[in-house]
């Protein structure tokens, strides 16, 4: 590895540390350590939004795709924008009607405790997996860079490293740290993708575009056919409605990115934030989708297997090492760290809030009574922290457990968040639609969805058919809201048999 490569890759790691402890100086409570005391700017949320939902498979994958498929994750921002307006408009006034820090408290105040409890413990569940996921899968391209940069690192030691480096300062200056990281983190991969770009227009044929065009390079859509109406997420239908209804799911529903939406200072600011993390998310995809557009271009519409690579995954990884000067290497490299560590410390802060906020008391209380017993020292973020470090554990079990897997790491990823969103943003919509609903129909539809998800995608998976991942959150919200309306309907002829019952034995004392 050159020596500019490594000075830009150390004073990235240099950087995020100042920058936690000088954030951290003003988060004392536990208030503040979860939710910034509800006083960020609404751009610095747009940017950690945007860094929250991608990854490092993201930042790798989309110029493969864009190499295979041309600009079609354009298309798919298209239904990202539509989702978070109708989130701006119909759900954050919920959020804001009171001090709340978890999105799954709204669920509680309508339905009551039980169904909270159920729903964040779907959360947590959820976001421990498709987080395990990526972080494992994410990983490989991280050590095959090193490797063609010389630096040979066992993988559970870049798994340790990464967590540790995460967990620091995270754990040190809570959500107000993770944003103000994830910030910086996003500029970084973003100028880096920009640089990308500016390179290879200077070396790109004069008729490239013209080619890139007739081959349907430019085209945010797949033609839609029948037979691929359910199976393809890039069609205009799947792309657009689908889209959205998982942007609402995610963006609307979801602890990972409602917990960012509630540090803002007011609405006003929470909807700036909201809808302008999908132009910062669609000019992104546009980016890296062209990028890969450049790169075919480049190798004259080459197969990916007579470039010698294996899979899309592999072509930006490849360029990265192999076709960028020096420093811009070395930020490159920084930016595929900054996509892995954005998204892991704001899921190690969110599965922290979620823990501490919708399980009652209970669990800071066993935190504390734990530390007592081995004869630490308790301070206000005492149980926050230490809730913080138990997940980032668990995470890396997660991810070494899904080492062993040999499943796509995106499918699995994905499937596993879309068996959750849809009935999580079903018991949303059935508490919103129907005022006389109870709390037992809203957890009989939600653990009936649940249930019926997993039974769903696992006949799928054995029948070999592929469904398409924007529809996964549709088919939850469906089986949510037919279970809890159906157990509405029972509940009424119940009660409409007790009266008749009740009426029967009074005219027959009579």
């Amino acid at each position: 590895m050159r020596f500019t490569d490594i000075a830009v890759i150390c004073a990235y790691f240099l950087l995020l540390p100042l920058v936690a402890i000088m954030v951290s100086r003003r988060g004392k409570t536990p208030g503040d350590f979860l939710s910034a005391s509800h006083d960020l700017p609404w751009w610095a949320i747009c940017l950690s939004l945007v860094a929250t939902e991608t990854s490092t498979l993201t930042f790798i994958s989309i110029p493969g795709i864009g190499y295979t498929s041309g600009m079609v994750f354009l298309g798919l921002a298209g239904g990202y924008l539509i989702g978070r307006l109708i989130v701006a408009i119909w759900f954050l006034p919920l959020y804001a009607q009171g001090q709340i820090r978890s999105a799954y408290q709204y669920l509680g105040e309508r339905f009551g405790p039980r169904l909270q409890c159920a729903a964040s413990g779907a959360f947590l569940v959820t976001r421990l997996l498709a987080e395990g996921v990526r972080l494992s899968a994410g990983l490989l391209p991280l050590t095959w860079m090193l490797e063609h940069n010389g630096i040979f690192l066992n993988h559970l030691l870049v798994l340790t490293l990464i967590i540790a480096f995460t967990l620091a300062y995270t754990v040190l200056g809570g959500l107000r740290a993770v944003v103000w990281s994830d910030t910086i983190q996003l500029c970084i991969y973003l100028f880096g993708a920009a640089a990308c770009a500016f390179l290879l227009m200077h070396d790109l044929p004069s008729d490239g575009w013209t080619l890139a065009w007739t081959a349907g390079k430019m085209s945010p859509f797949h033609t839609l056919h029948v037979r691929t109406l359910l199976s393809d997420p890039f069609t205009p239908l799947a792309a657009l409605v689908g889209g959205g209804i998982l942007s609402v799911a995610s963006h609307g529903s979801d602890q990972l990115m409602v917990q960012r939406l509630l540090a803002a200072r007011n609405l006003r600011d929470a909807r700036y934030a909201l809808v302008g993390s999908a132009f910062v998310v669609a000019f992104l995809f546009g980016l890296l989708s062209l990028v890969g557009v450049q790169l075919w271009i480049t190798h004259q519409g080459a197969s990916l297997t007579a470039l010698g690579l294996h899979s899309p995954d592999e072509l930006f990884p490849s360029y990265i090492v192999s076709g960028l000067p020096a420093g811009l290497g070395g930020l490159l490299l920084a930016g595929v760290l900054s996509a892995t560590m954005g998204s892991l410390s704001s899921t190690l802060n969110a599965m922290a809030g979620a823990s501490l906020t919708d399980f009652g008391p209970l669990p800071a209380r066993l935190l504390r009574r734990w530390g007592q017993s081995f004869g630490l020292r308790e301070s206000p973020l005492f149980a926050a922290r230490l809730m913080t470090l138990l997940w980032s554990v668990a995470l890396v079990l997660a991810a070494l457990w899904f080492t062993q897997g040999d499943q796509s790491a995106v499918i699995l990823g994905l499937t596993i968040a879309g068996w959750s969103y849809g009935p999580t943003l079903g018991a949303f919509l059935f508490g919103m639609f129907y005022p006389a609903a109870r709390a037992r129909d809203a957890l009989v539809g939600f653990l009936t969805s649940l249930a019926g998800m997993a039974a769903t995608m696992t006949f799928l998976q054995y029948a070999g058919y592929h469904l398409a991942f924007p529809w996964l959150v549709p088919l939850g919200i469906a089986g949510m809201l037919i279970a809890a309306r159906f157990s509405m309907l029972l509940s009424g002829l119940s009660r409409q048999e007790f009266q008749s019952a009740h009426d029967a034995r009074k005219d027959w004392g009579q």
